[in-house]
């Protein structure tokens, strides 16, 4: 019987909450899968800085990289959201990802039918949504050289300025597209890749390798390129024709978060970072909350469905991810709420709202029922 090594990170906010009842459902699953999983506890983000001065302390970035696998919480909140620090808790996560080499995220969209009428866009239009956004992590404008704001001086005026610079190699494009297009083989065999190649430099790079990548690797992938801008307006008016999206670190970052709104709570919503190993980061693609933390009421099943995807592409347990996804659905279609969702019933139905280990419990309670 196996046994894996998994770092959980509890971090700021509801952080903690979440994390504690998905760690549950891992107990529940393991043993009826047949295998065993050993838990580490570190710090990262605000709580870091509280303990130790720093985000991302060395023995949290050591034990990550040992692991098989990381489920973190959210990190961050008003107690560490002064401009003037010198240390935040992001600089933690970035750092995090960029020492474990994870270089794609990938975010499932898809609209639980229970769920529907949650998001602000019309039922017809929502209709058959299931994609996945891959976005690039650590390239791009947020990686890239930059001043310190406000040191730099133009020499218009003598007014201050910034600048940040959005740089990419061929083979930072080219690994993470490989990403998108062996998710899309899987899938559709469509992948939709985005950019701003008619005005930046570096998206012209991103359309050239991404093209040359998918013709000689991946011919058998239909491949189509969207600008960001219009891409932005194609989730809004028929989310429902795309499958697999690939994107650049800044376009993603946006993109990720407007494919989230379809679905309606982004307490649903659950997200994967991989590099070139099956070791991974994965985390719901919430925030901390902290105006709800030790309420509990926070929404777990991000964090839960998260666990699904830490199983299915870090440990290869496939079954044991899918059972997670069928509990909550089941949850779901027996009315089973979090305040974030207490509005959202079909006509014909009477839901429950229930608390953050409540919840946790009726999903421990299906997965209970499911066969392995």
């Amino acid at each position: 019987m196996p046994t894996y090594n998994i770092v959980l990170l509890p971090g700021d906010g509801i952080g903690p909450e979440v994390v504690h009842e998905t760690r549950l459902v891992l107990e529940d699953l393991a043993p009826a899968f047949g295998f065993n999983i050993q838990f580490e506890t570190h710090l990262l983000g605000g709580c870091a800085i509280d303990a130790t001065g720093h985000p991302l302390p060395d023995e949290t970035l050591a034990a990550c990289r040992a692991a098989d696998a990381v489920l973190l919480g959210a990190v961050g909140g008003p107690k560490w959201s002064d401009p003037a620090a010198s240390v935040r808790p992001e600089q933690g996560l970035l750092g995090l990802r960029k020492g474990l080499g994870l270089y794609a995220n990938l975010r499932p969209i898809k609209i639980f039918p229970q769920l529907i009428d949650a998001s602000s866009l019309k039922p017809e239009v929502l209709a058959g949504v299931d994609m996945l956004v891959v976005r690039e992590l650590t390239g791009g404008v947020y990686f890239g050289p930059r001043s310190e704001a406000g040191e730099q001086r133009s020499e218009v005026g003598g007014q201050r300025s910034a600048y940040d610079t959005m740089v990419y190699s061929a083979e930072e494009v080219a690994r993470v597209v490989r990403v998108a297009a062996r998710a899309a083989r899987q899938r559709s065999g469509r992948l939709v890749s985005v950019d701003k190649a008619n005005v930046l430099a570096s998206s012209r790079l991103w359309r050239t390798v991404t093209t040359q990548v998918m013709a000689e690797e991946f011919p058998d992938v239909e491949l189509e390129h969207q600008l960001v801008d219009a891409m932005a307006m194609h989730l809004i008016r028929r989310p429902a024709d795309f499958d697999v999206i690939v994107s650049g670190n800044l376009f993603g970052d946006i993109l990720t978060d407007e494919a989230a709104m379809l679905a309606g709570s982004m307490g649903m919503l659950p997200s994967a970072s991989l590099g070139s190993g099956p070791a991974g980061l994965f985390e719901p693609i919430h925030g901390s909350a902290p105006d709800i933390a030790g309420q509990g009421v926070a929404n777990p099943l991000a964090a839960i469905l998260s666990a699904a995807m830490l199983l299915r592409h870090s440990l290869g347990q496939e079954s044991a991810a899918r059972a997670i996804e069928q509990a909550v659905e089941r949850a779901l279609q027996a009315g089973y709420r979090t305040p974030d969702l207490a509005s959202v019933a079909a006509p014909d139905q009477t839901i429950e709202v229930v608390g953050t280990q409540a919840m946790g419990a009726v999903v421990r309670e299906y997965l209970r029922s499911i066969p392995n």
